[in-house]
């Protein structure tokens, strides 16, 4: 595996050498902030539950200004921010830290929300509830409408803010399960050993992919991008398939094109062998990818229409299929169905347009000169429907067919339905925040209610799907999550969840360890540092030239 980071600029490092000595300084304060007692805390939740404010250790009045304007600090003072927003003092000759401002008496106020129903990027909570920060800078909720207070921001539970609950398929499990079990096993100890260029990524995986054997094949996968020194425990798998799906599955490389002018689901362009003459053999190389990914159990970020996996299974396709695809035809279809198409003029021929130009093509011998009829109508449409989704690419789904069963033998494909095999090969396309939260481990001194972990779970809410997804990507290698949830996400060594681990300091940027699912996170000290931080991780990530 590699480790991930983000360069940075000759500038920033001068910047960030001078705030080292403010670093180490917050280290100090850090120590002392999470040593917070847990009876403190709770006889605090408690007070606010019943209305009440309470001032940090009784420490006098409250200074609630958020200007500082108190003139210079004594020789050896400095002030700082802590995690929760609140302002403390360091007294560098005596080696101590303090809330009470030096220079007046006055202790600094506790970042707290005015009561009601607050507000921040995530909208509005719900009714009756109220966001506070305690002491220990955890943030937590209150419930006035039953006097409860709890750790989760219950706007977790709104799926159009967190995503679509998990649908748990216990009959999906099995079959996975029947299938793992029954595949081909791999002959001895071998590897399957592919080294490629990021560059060409597409054309390099194409020539080794198609000279190895089967039994090859089925070998562990041990993959390597040209230049980059590193170790695959699964993690550069995982991206070698993310790179390779959105080269392969391109509608600019012509294999694949857009099912609809308004639709960024894929089908297999018709038309492939006018923009690669040996379209066979890169169908029948992609074929192997999918069976790659079905057997080493790896995911391909794409979008296939339904009827390709229909066509996959063998499975007849029917006029309800064409809705998901082409709604525009699906209802002029419909319409002849419900209708007598007599005064239609339609005869069993249809027409196509082909680089400009338009051409007639017959649905049956003599199609062209017979016309569609109340009595024949429903021939007529069965025939559309083959015409649009299997006949036109019957040589190119049968080259990839026979590339994924030299993988996946068909009895074995054969269990799943369509809506399981698109999980199976693509996994889920939304995200479900709660349930990646709820499967998620801490590391170093993190835990659930931390300061810096509730403000990473703000900042996943606060990003659309396709940013969740490459939070995701960035630190698992993949975008796609398995059929069944976080629960099921897969390390180098087996099952191994979401992990965030306490590292480095606030002028770093987050890194992730992709064979192990884990993601290194400063301790940021508000949430739009981390959010910044985090976002320019995620857009300017590299890969560094190391093993973990």
């Amino acid at each position: 595996m590699r480790l991930r980071f983000v360069s940075r600029s000759n500038a920033d490092a001068v910047i960030l050498e001078t705030q080292r000595e403010d670093v180490h300084r917050r280290r100090n304060y850090e120590s002392r902030w999470q040593a917070s007692s847990d009876e403190h805390l709770q006889n605090n939740i408690a007070a606010l539950d019943a209305g009440l404010r309470m001032n940090f250790a009784g420490e006098g009045p409250v200074d609630e200004s958020t200007d500082d304007g108190g003139g210079p600090l004594p020789t050896g003072w400095d002030m700082q921010v802590a995690p929760n927003g609140r302002k403390f003092f360091i007294d560098h000759i005596n080696k101590t830290t303090t809330w009470t401002d030096p220079r007046n008496g006055r202790v600094s106020a506790l970042a707290t929300r005015p009561a009601g129903r607050s507000s921040d990027e995530l909208g509005m909570l719900p009714a009756g509830w109220e966001e506070r920060v305690h002491t220990d800078g955890r943030v937590f909720f209150i419930d006035h409408n039953t006097r409860r207070t709890q750790w989760e921001d219950p706007r977790f539970e709104n799926a159009s803010i967190a995503g679509p609950a998990v649908p748990y398929s216990r009959d999906y499990k099995c079959k996975y399960e029947y299938l793992r079990l029954h595949l081909p096993k791999p002959s001895g100890n071998t590897k399957c050993e592919l080294s490629v260029r990021r560059t060409h990524v597409f054309e390099d995986s194409y020539r080794q992919i198609m000279q190895l054997s089967v039994a090859q094949l089925r070998a562990k996968l041990w993959i390597e991008f040209d230049g980059e020194t590193g170790l695959d425990y699964g993690g550069v798998a995982r991206e070698w398939f993310y790179l390779l799906s959105h080269h392969v599955f391109n509608p600019y490389y012509g294999l694949f094109e857009y099912s609809a002018t308004d639709n960024y689901t894929l089908q297999i362009n018709p038309h492939s062998e006018t923009c690669n003459p040996e379209h066979i053999s890169y169908f029948h190389f992609i074929g192997r990818i999918i069976g790659i990914a079905i057997f080493h159990g790896k995911l391909l970020d794409a979008f296939f229409i339904r009827p390709f996996y229909k066509m996959m299974l063998g499975k007849p396709i029917t006029l309800n299929d064409m809705e998901s695809v082409d709604n525009e035809y699906f209802n002029s279809l419909i319409y002849i169905k419900d209708n007598d198409p007599e005064d239609l003029d339609l005869y069993f021929a249809v027409d196509e347009q082909f680089y400009g130009q338009t051409q007639t093509v017959e649905l049956r011998e003599g199609g062209a000169n017979e016309k569609v009829t109340e009595a024949n109508k429903d021939e007529y449409i069965e025939l559309v429907i083959k015409w649009r989704f299997v006949s036109r690419v019957e040589a190119q789904m049968k080259a990839l067919m026979k590339g994924v069963h030299e993988l996946v033998p068909s009895n074995l494909l054969s269990i799943f339905d369509p809506n399981e095999l698109e999980l199976l090969v693509c996994g889920l396309q939304k995200i479900d925040v709660k349930d990646w939260k709820d499967n998620t481990l801490y590391k170093g001194g993190y835990a659930p209610n931390h300061p810096v972990i509730h403000n990473f779970w703000k900042c996943i809410l606060s990003f659309d799907n396709e940013m969740r997804a490459r939070v995701l990507q960035f630190v698992t290698g993949t975008s796609r999550v398995p059929m069944n949830g976080f629960r099921e996400l897969y390390g180098s060594n087996g099952p191994q969840k979401f992990t965030i681990e306490k590292w480095g300091n606030p002028d770093m940027l987050p890194r992730a360890h992709t064979c192990f699912n884990r993601m290194d996170l400063p301790p940021y000290g508000s949430f739009h540092e981390l959010r910044d931080r985090l976002t320019v991780a995620i857009e300017n990530s590299e890969i560094f030239s190391g093993v973990d």
